[in-house]
C-alpha cells in the first residue's frame, strides 16, 4: 500500500470543504450573527474545496502512477450480533477520478458564484449550501460501506432539496424541491431494500465482503418465491439509481429543479449528484454481473429515457430547461452503458460529460445575466459579438455534447453506441435505435439553441416579459438594455472547463477503458459479457478512433442534427411553425411531457392522498377511536352499568337471590338424574 495515501490526506478531502461550510453557515448568517462578511464567506469556501481538489489530485496521481490503493475502516459505530456499522474509506481508480471530478466542478462552481449570486441576500448561506454539497457528495465516493454510501446518499438529496428551493419566497422552488425531495424518497426505497436484503443474507455491510459472497447470494431463490436472489437485489439497487440519476419514469423532478440558482444546476444536476447512481451500479458491478436480468431492464431504463427526454429538449424555450433534458438524455446513456456491461465507459461518459455539462449550464448562466435575467431562448439572438468568451465556451461544450470527433464527448458517446452494438441481451435492439436516434436529436436541439442564443436576428429588446424577467425577483442586476459579458469570476470557470471538455476524452480513453486505471474497482464477466473484449480488439488509439468516425453512423447523424437546426432556426424559420401546426397533437404530448406529470399528480398523488385520507377517517377514527377504543369503554360502560342495579343494598333482595340460586341448583342435579 502506497505511503502516499494517508489517512490524514483522505481525511482532508471531505472534510475541508465541511469546515468551510460550518463556518460560513454559522458565522457567515443570522443564525451566527453575521460575523464573517462575504469576502471572508467565499474565501473560506473556496480555500476549503480549492484544499480537498489539490489532494484529490495527488490521490489521482498516485493511484494512476504508482498502483496505490486503500481500504480501511476509520471508525466503527456499532456492532449489531455480526453485522458492523462503520466509516471508512475505499480508494481506487473509480473513487480517485470522481473525487477530482467532484471537486474540481465544485471549485468552478464555487468562482462562479462569486458573479451570479453577487447580488442575492443569501449570499452566504448559499456558499454554505454548495460546500456542504461537496463533503456529502466526496462522503459518498469514498465510503468502502454501504451505510455510510446511504448516508452520503441522503445527504446530497437533503442539500440538493436545501439548494432547489434557495429562493423560498418562490412558490415554483418550493414546489419543485419538494418533488424533487418526494421523488428521491420513492427510489430510496428500493435502495434501503437491496441494502437491507445484502445485511441479511451476505451479514455485511462492507462492500469487498459483499463482493467475496456474491457467487453465494447468486445461488439463492428470494424466500417465498422462485426470483433470484441477486436480481431482486440488483433491481432495488437500480431503483435507488432511478430516483437519483433521474431515469424514466423518476425523471420527474430533474426538470422542474431549474428553479434553484444556475450555479447548483451545473453542480447537482450536471457533474455530481445525478451522477451518484452511474458510480452506485459501477461499484457494485461484482453483483450486477451475476444478473442478466438486472442489466436488460437497467439498458431498456435507459434507452427510454435517452430517447423521450431528448424528444422533450426540442421544444423547450427556457435556455436552462434545454441543458436540463439534455443532461436526462446523456444520464440515460451512461444507464444504457451500464446495462451492456461497460461500466468503465458509463463512468468515463460520466467524467467528460461532468466538465462540458457544467460548461453548458455556467453559459446559460452567463447569457441568463448577459441579458439581464431573461432566460426564454426566443427573445435572445445575436449575442456572439456581445458575449465573444460565453460564445466560444457554449460552442464548446456544444461540440462535445454532440460528439464531435476530437472532443471529449465524442470518444465517451461514441464508446457507449459501440457497446451497445455488441451487447446480445434482450432490449439490445431498441437500445441500439434509442442511442443512434437519440444522436441526432442531441445535435438538433444543442444547436437549435445555440443558433437561437449566439446567431441570427437580436431579439432581446422584443422581449414582451422583459419586466418580470426571472432574476428580478431575487434583486439582481439589469436595468439595461444592451448585453454584456459577464465578469472574469465566471468568464475564468467557463474556460477552465472548456479545456477538460475538449481535451480529457483523447488523454484517457486508453488507460479508462482498455488500461488498468479501474483493475479492482469494475468487474466485468467477459466470458458472459464480451462488449469490452470486443471493443478492445477494434480499438487503436484516439486518433485512428477520431479518424474512422468519418465512416460511421453517428457522426453523420451529429452532423444532419446540425443542419437540419441551421435550416430551421436561422435560414427558413417558417419550417418549425408549420412542423407544429401539422403535428399539434405530437406538440401537445411532448408540451405536457407525456402527461407524466398530470399522472403523478391526479392519479397517483391523489389516489395517495385518498388512500391517505381513508385510512385515516375510516381507519383510525372510525374503527380504531370509535369501535375499539370508544367501544370497549362503551361495553364495559353497559355491563357496569347493568350490573350496579343487582347491588341494591337490601337483605331481602340477597336472601331471594340466595333461594332463587339453591332451587336453580337443586332443579339442575335432579335433572342429570
Amino acid at each position: 500500500m502506497s505511503q502516499a495515501l494517508s489517512v490524514s490526506n483522505l481525511l482532508v478531502v471531505p472534510l475541508a470543504p465541511l469546515l468551510g461550510a460550518m463556518l460560513a453557515g454559522v458565522l457567515g448568517t443570522k443564525f451566527g450573527g453575521n460575523v464573517m462578511g462575504r469576502t471572508a464567506t467565499h474565501s473560506l469556501t473556496i480555500l476549503g474545496v480549492l484544499v480537498a481538489f489539490v489532494v484529490s489530485v495527488m490521490t489521482l496521481q498516485s493511484v494512476a502512477l504508482d498502483g496505490a490503493r486503500f481500504n480501511e475502516t476509520l471508525y466503527t459505530w456499532m456492532v449489531v450480533g455480526d453485522l458492523k456499522m462503520e466509516i471508512g474509506f475505499l480508494v481506487d481508480g473509480l473513487t480517485a477520478m470522481m473525487m477530482c471530478v467532484v471537486t474540481f466542478v465544485s471549485l468552478m462552481v464555487h468562482l462562479y458564484t462569486i458573479g451570479y449570486m453577487q447580488e442575492d441576500e443569501g449570499y452566504n448561506r448559499f456558499f454554505s449550501y454548495i460546500s456542504l454539497f461537496t463533503f456529502s457528495m466526496l462522503m459518498l465516493v469514498m465510503s468502502n460501506n454501504m451505510l455510510q454510501l446511504f448516508f452520503g446518499w441522503e445527504a446530497v438529496g437533503l442539500v440538493s432539496y436545501l439548494l432547489i428551493g434557495f429562493w423560498f419566497n418562490k412558490p415554483t422552488a418550493i414546489f419543485a424541491n419538494m418533488k424533487a425531495f418526494l421523488v428521491n424518497r420513492v427510489g430510496d426505497f428500493g435502495f434501503i431494500l437491496g441494502i437491507g436484503l445484502i445485511a441479511s443474507f451476505a451479514g455485511t455491510l462492507n462492500y469487498v465482503e459483499a463482493f467475496n459472497k456474491s457467487a453465494e447470494l447468486a445461488a439463492l431463490n428470494l424466500p417465498g418465491t422462485d426470483w433470484m436472489l441477486i436480481t431482486v437485489i440488483c433491481i432495488c439497487l437500480f431503483i435507488g439509481a432511478m430516483g437519483k440519476s433521474a431515469q424514466f419514469p423518476l425523471h420527474v423532478w430533474l426538470p422542474d429543479s431549474m428553479e434553484g440558482p444556475t450555479p447548483i444546476s451545473a453542480l447537482i444536476h450536471a457533474a455530481t449528484m445525478v451522477t451518484a447512481g452511474i458510480f452506485m451500479v459501477a461499484r457494485m458491478s461484482p453483483l450486477f454481473e451475476l444478473s442478466d436480468t438486472a442489466l436488460s431492464f437497467i439498458m431498456v431504463v435507459g434507452s427510454i429515457t435517452a430517447l423521450f427526454m431528448g424528444f422533450l429538449g426540442i421544444i423547450q424555450n427556457d435556455i436552462k430547461r434545454v441543458v436540463a433534458y439534455s443532461t436526462l438524455s446523456q444520464l440515460g446513456y451512461m444507464t444504457v452503458a451500464l446495462g451492456a456491461s461497460a461500466y468503465s465507459v458509463a463512468v468515463f461518459h460520466l467524467m467528460t460529460h461532468a466538465f462540458f455539462k457544467a460548461l453548458l449550464f455556467l453559459a446559460a448562466g452567463s447569457v441568463i445575466m448577459g441579458v439581464h435575467h431573461n432566460q426564454d431562448i426566443r427573445w435572445m439572438g445575436g449575442l456572439r459579438k456581445y458575449m465573444p468568451i460565453t460564445w466560444i465556451t457554449s460552442l464548446l461544450g456544444s461540440l462535445a455534447l454532440i460528439g464531435t470527433p476530437f472532443f471529449a464527448g465524442f470518444y465517451s458517446k461514441d464508446s457507449i453506441i459501440e457497446a451497445v452494438m455488441e451487447s446480445h441481451l434482450p432490449g439490445a435492439g431498441f437500445a441500439k435505435f434509442a442511442v443512434l436516434t437519440g444522436v441526432f436529436v442531441t445535435a438538433f436541439y444543442s444547436f437549435r439553441m445555440y443558433f437561437l442564443v449566439f446567431h441570427g436576428a437580436e431579439r432581446f429588446d422584443q422581449n414582451p416579459d422583459a419586466h418580470h424577467a426571472h432574476g428580478d425577483v431575487h434583486g439582481h442586476h439589469g436595468k439595461q438594455h444592451t448585453p454584456h459579458e459577464s465578469p472574469w469570476v465566471v468568464t475564468v470557470p467557463l474556460i477552465l472547463l472548456a479545456i477538460p471538455s475538449v481535451v480529457i476524452g483523447a488523454m484517457t480513453i486508453e488507460p479508462m477503458l482498455f488500461g488498468d486505471f479501474f483493475k479492482g474497482a469494475i468487474f466485468v464477466d467477459h466470458e458472459k459479457h464480451g462488449a469490452m473484449e470486443e471493443m478492445a480488439h477494434a480499438f487503436h488509439g484516439w486518433w485512428p478512433m477520431a479518424l474512422h468516425s468519418i465512416t460511421t453512423r453517428p457522426l453523420w447523424l451529429a452532423l444532419a442534427g446540425v443542419g437540419t437546426a441551421y435550416y430551421m432556426y436561422m435560414v427558413n424559420p417558417a419550417v418549425p411553425a408549420a412542423i407544429k401546426r401539422t403535428f399539434m397533437p405530437i406538440f401537445t404530448l411532448l408540451e405536457n411531457k407525456y402527461y407524466l406529470d398530470w399522472v403523478n399528480e391526479n392519479i397517483l398523488a391523489r389516489g395517495a392522498r385518498a388512500l391517505g385520507t381513508g385510512l385515516w377517517k375510516g381507519g383510525d377514527q372510525a374503527f380504531i377511536d370509535g369501535t375499539l377504543v370508544n367501544g370497549s369503554w362503551k361495553v364495559v360502560g353497559w355491563v357496569s352499568g347493568t350490573v350496579r342495579k343487582v347491588q341494591t343494598g337490601f337483605l331481602y333482595h340477597y336472601a331471594l337471590v340466595m333461594i332463587l340460586g339453591i332451587f336453580v341448583l337443586m332443579t339442575y342435579f335432579v335433572w342429570l338424574k
